[in-house]
C-alpha cells in the first residue's frame, strides 16, 4: 500500500507532518481530515522520477494555475455547502493562516463542484493582486452582494474572521429556519400529491367503466352522477392539462414578475392570501432585519445596507418601501420616520428602531427583531401544519363522498328495476 507524506494544520493553527498509508491520495486526504488536520501538502513517498522535461512541463502548467481542471457544473452553490465554508473559513482565520493558505486548503478539500471552481478562480485573482472582496465579487453564482460587501468590511476594519464568524451565523440561522419551514410541509405536500393521484386514477380509469354500465343498461343518470361522468371525460380529452397547468402557471408568473407593476401586483396579492401572506410577510420583515443588522455591526455604511438588505428581501412591494428609505435618508431622515410611512412592518418593529437609533445599538435592536419574527414564523407555520391537517382530511372525505354517491346513485336505481 503507498506511503503518502503530508503536511497540515490543526484546529489550533500548529502545523504537523507526518506519514500515513492509504490506497490512493484522495483516501490519504480524507483520513487525515478524518483526524481532525486541515491538509496543506501531500505527495507518495519514493515516487518514481520522471522525465526532466515532463517535470518541468508540469511545474509550469501548475505555476499558471492550469494543473487543476474544472469540474463542469449547472446552477450555484448549495446554501448548506456555502454555510459550512464560511464557518471554515473563519476558524482558520482566527487561527492566524493566511487568507490565500486557508482558501487553498478548503480548495483541496471540497469535493468537485461550483464551490471548488469558484474557490479556485478566487486563489487565482488574489495571486494576481487582487483582494479577497475583490476575488469573491467576480463569482456571483459563490457569492452575493450581502457576503462581498461583508468581507469588504472586515477587510477594511481588521477584523475579517470576526465578520465571517457573523456571516456564518446569519446564514446558519436563515438556513436553519428554512429547514423547520420545509419539514414542516412535507407532510401535507405529500398527502396533497397522494391524493390527486388517487383522485386522477378513479377519474382516467375508474369512472369510464362505470360509465360504459350506465350506457349499456340505458339507466337515466342523475345529476351529481352526470356531473362526476363530465369531469371524468373532460380529464380523459385533457389529462396533459395535470402536467400543463403547473408549469404554465409558474412560467406566466415569472413572465409577470419580469416587469415591475406586474411583480408588484403579484407579491402585493401574495402577502393578502389567508394564512399563507402572513407567514411570507413576516418572513421578510425577519430576513431583511437581520441581514441590515448584520451589515450594520460589521461596518457597512447604512445607504449600502440599506441598498443590499433591500436586494434580499424578494418582494416587490419592499423594494419599493426600502427605496423610498433610501432616499428618505440621504436628504437627512432616520430611519423610523419613512419605515413607518412606508407601511410593511408592525409598529413594534418602528418603535424598536427609533429606540436603536437614538441609543446607537440599531444592529442589536433589528437582531431581536429578526429573533421574535423567526420565531413568530416558526409558530405560524407549525399551525398551519396543524390547520391543514383536519381540513385535508374533510376536503378528500367530501371528494370521495362525493364520487361514492354519484356512482351508487344509478346503481341502486338499476338494482331497484331489476328487482
Amino acid at each position: 500500500m503507498p506511503t503518502f507524506a503530508y503536511e497540515a494544520m490543526d484546529s489550533s493553527g500548529l502545523e504537523v507532518k507526518d506519514t500515513i498509508e492509504a490506497p490512493s491520495e484522495a483516501e490519504a486526504q480524507t483520513m487525515i481530515r478524518e483526524k481532525g488536520f486541515y491538509v496543506t501538502k501531500i505527495r507518495e513517498k519514493d515516487r518514481k522520477k520522471k522525465d526532466p522535461k515532463k517535470g518541468a512541463a508540469t511545474k509550469g502548467a501548475a505555476a499558471k494555475g492550469g494543473g487543476k481542471k474544472k469540474a463542469f457544473t449547472i446552477g450555484g452553490v448549495k446554501p448548506k455547502l456555502l454555510c459550512q465554508f464560511t464557518r471554515q473559513l473563519s476558524t482558520l482565520q482566527d487561527a492566524g493562516l493566511p487568507v490565500l493558505r486557508s482558501l487553498r486548503i478548503l480548495e483541496g478539500q471540497n469535493k468537485p463542484g461550483a464551490l471548488k471552481n469558484a474557490l479556485m478562480d478566487v486563489i487565482e485573482d488574489i495571486e494576481g493582486g487582487n483582494t479577497l472582496s475583490e476575488a469573491m465579487s467576480k463569482q456571483p453564482k459563490a457569492f452575493d452582494n450581502l457576503y462581498v460587501n461583508m468581507v469588504k468590511a472586515g477587510e477594511a476594519g481588521g477584523a475579517l474572521e470576526v465578520i465571517l464568524q457573523r456571516l456564518a451565523e446569519f446564514k446558519e440561522k436563515a438556513q436553519s429556519l428554512k429547514r423547520k419551514i420545509v419539514g414542516a410541509m412535507i407532510y401535507p405536500a405529500a398527502v396533497i400529491t397522494v391524493a390527486v393521484v388517487i383522485v386522477s386514477f378513479i377519474m382516467l380509469f375508474i369512472i369510464p367503466k362505470f360509465k360504459e354500465i350506465f350506457i349499456g343498461f340505458g339507466v337515466e343518470l342523475p345529476a351529481p352522477t352526470v356531473l362526476l361522468i363530465s369531469c371524468s371525460d373532460w380529464m380523459m380529452s385533457y389529462w396533459y392539462m395535470l402536467f400543463v397547468g403547473p408549469i404554465g402557471f409558474v412560467l406566466f408568473t415569472k413572465i409577470v414578475k419580469k416587469n415591475k407593476t406586474g411583480a408588484y401586483v403579484m407579491d402585493w396579492l401574495s402577502l393578502r392570501i389567508p394564512l399563507i401572506g402572513k407567514i411570507l410577510h413576516i418572513g421578510t420583515i425577519a430576513r431583511v432585519t437581520r441581514t441590515l443588522g448584520t451589515l450594520i455591526s460589521s461596518g457597512v455604511p447604512i445607504l449600502e445596507a440599506l441598498l443590499i438588505s433591500r436586494d434580499t428581501a424578494g418582494n416587490a412591494v419592499f423594494v419599493r418601501a426600502f427605496d423610498n428609505i433610501y432616499s428618505a435618508i440621504r436628504e437627512g431622515e432616520t430611519i423610523a420616520v419613512p419605515l413607518k410611512e412606508a407601511r410593511i412592518v408592525d409598529d413594534l418593529v418602528v418603535n424598536m428602531v427609533d429606540v436603536g437609533e437614538e441609543t446607537g445599538a440599531l444592529d442589536d435592536m433589528l437582531y431581536k427583531v429578526a429573533d421574535v419574527y423567526d420565531e413568530e414564523v416558526e409558530v405560524r407555520v407549525e399551525s398551519l401544519v396543524s390547520l391543514l391537517e383536519p381540513i385535508m382530511v374533510v376536503v378528500l372525505g367530501l371528494i370521495v363522498g362525493f364520487i361514492v354517491i354519484a356512482l351508487f346513485m344509478p346503481l341502486i336505481k338499476l338494482l331497484n328495476d331489476l328487482s
